[in-house]
């Protein structure tokens, strides 16, 4: 039996393909295994979407080319965004590259592994990235009680400043009745938290529908017994309306927790941007949303260094984050991107980008502790996830911290048992973190 080792960068999104592969692979008698060394073939679905994650991408093929070397792995296949975008240029400067397959191929992936296992020729394989999503079965990486619950694959926003229309197709919606089968069966297997995700799920439904129907949607998710959370990631910030904040306002398992990527507040720039809507627009929106919705949490994106950025608008930014005082956002420094209109635009040098985005970081620390500070002596519902022999506390997540990117609760308490819910009083910030008891 042939042993499979997949690795996946990037998104959540791309996890999900990855979670798709693995259930294919699995499903056709192939072994899995966790790490590379000792395994027949190593897949590595990359990210391309910035030069960072490109930087990633490069690195582990890198590494995996030298355990083929060295004798410790057989075939490597490089998979998802990275080798959509540069298609040739992996083909002719990474000869240790057995195969490539692109964000349309994922179903290939069978016959992929099948091919360089048996024969020694460079396979390739680009299907269409803006086909209909087909549904596959996973096998969920994210463990027992949470997964992501994807309800659309690539997006038709065509940001100035963005790839992935280019590398992972128009916006396809999946129909209602797929997703909601799937959340029932991830229901009935033990999983408490859905994490709603797509590139844009405010704009669900537009093309299959007609009409946008996330709020439908939900409403029928909300009905799936055993499901507890519903998470919502990805709302752009043009296409929320009121029924949808009633919706979370109103219903419970909805948390109140919402990442509504702005990108930036000055308005000639989200222009240029090609973002709908103006930086009014967004400040009368997270008003509204805060006076709407008691106890909300925000996540938003924010990048430093866009074309037309000067100083003035810069400073802009900064009071409004100063302001708006968003307990979540992720900073990042504008990278150009070839292929995109933003890169063909005049922009701040990358040394001022960096400057910029560390400046930004250092105000959204100061509301973070702000925030944290808030909580203190209130009670929260606390996802255990585990045991930290270092520090010698649990952890877990309550509502306001969706994984990989929020941080964590530690508490104490007796007769606790990972995976399981448990009231939790915040009495203290330990290094930045909430720390509690149960109740």
């Amino acid at each position: 039996m042939a042993k499979i080792c997949l690795i996946s960068l990037g998104c959540a999104k791309n996890l999900v393909n990855s979670e798709q592969m693995l259930c294919m692979l699995d499903d056709a008698g192939l072994e899995i295994v966790n790490e590379p060394e000792g395994a027949d073939v190593a897949i590595v679905n990359t990210c391309g979407f910035i030069e960072a994650a490109k930087v990633e991408a490069i690195d582990h093929i890198l590494y995996l080319g030298q355990l083929k070397e060295q004798g410790l792995l057989k075939k490597i296949i490089v998979a998802g965004c990275l080798s959509q975008r540069y298609q040739t240029d992996i083909t002719d400067e990474m000869p240790e590259v057995d195969a490539i397959m692109g964000t349309g191929s994922y179903d290939n992936i069978v016959q992929i592994v099948a091919s360089v296992l048996h024969t020694n020729d460079r396979y390739s394989s680009f299907h269409d990235i803006n086909s209909a999503n087909d549904e596959y079965g996973r096998i969920i990486s994210t463990g027992p009680r949470w997964a992501y619950l994807k309800i659309a694959e690539g997006c038709s926003n065509c940001c100035a400043f963005c790839v992935i229309p280019s590398i992972r197709g128009k916006y396809r919606s999946r129909k209602m009745e797929d997703i909601v089968s799937e959340a029932k069966a991830l229901a009935e297997s033990g999983y408490k938290e859905l994490i709603v995700i797509a590139q844009d799920i405010t704009r669900y439904g537009t093309d299959l529908y007609g009409k946008k129907k996330l709020c439908d949607l939900l409403r029928e998710l909300c009905k799936t017994e055993g499901i507890k959370w519903i998470r919502l990631h990805y709302l752009y910030p043009e296409l929320v309306d009121d029924e949808l904040i009633q919706l979370v306002k109103n219903e419970d398992k909805i948390l109140k927790y919402l990442d509504i990527p702005i990108q930036h507040i000055n308005t000639p720039i989200l222009k240029r941007m090609n973002r709908r809507g103006t930086g009014d627009d967004i400040k009368k929106l997270i008003a509204k949303l805060k006076s709407e919705i008691p106890g909300l949490v925000l996540r938003t994106s924010i990048i430093a260094g866009l074309p037309g950025e000067g100083e003035a608008e810069f400073e802009e930014l900064c009071e409004f984050l100063r302001e708006a005082k968003i307990q979540r956002a992720g900073v990042f420094p504008y990278s150009p991107e070839e292929g995109t209109p933003a890169a063909e635009m005049d922009r701040p040098d990358e040394e001022t980008a960096n400057a910029r985005a560390e400046r930004l970081f250092e105000l959204q620390m100061e509301v973070m502790d702000e925030f944290n500070n808030s909580r203190l002596g209130t009670v929260t519902d606390v996802l255990c996830e585990g045991f930290d022999e270092e520090c010698g506390l649990w952890f877990g997540r309550s509502y306001a911290e969706s994984p990989d990117i929020d941080g964590r609760v530690l508490f104490t308490g007796d007769g606790i048992e990972p995976y399981e819910f448990y009231s939790v009083r915040i009495t203290d910030i330990l290094d930045g973190e909430p720390f509690g008891e149960r109740v």
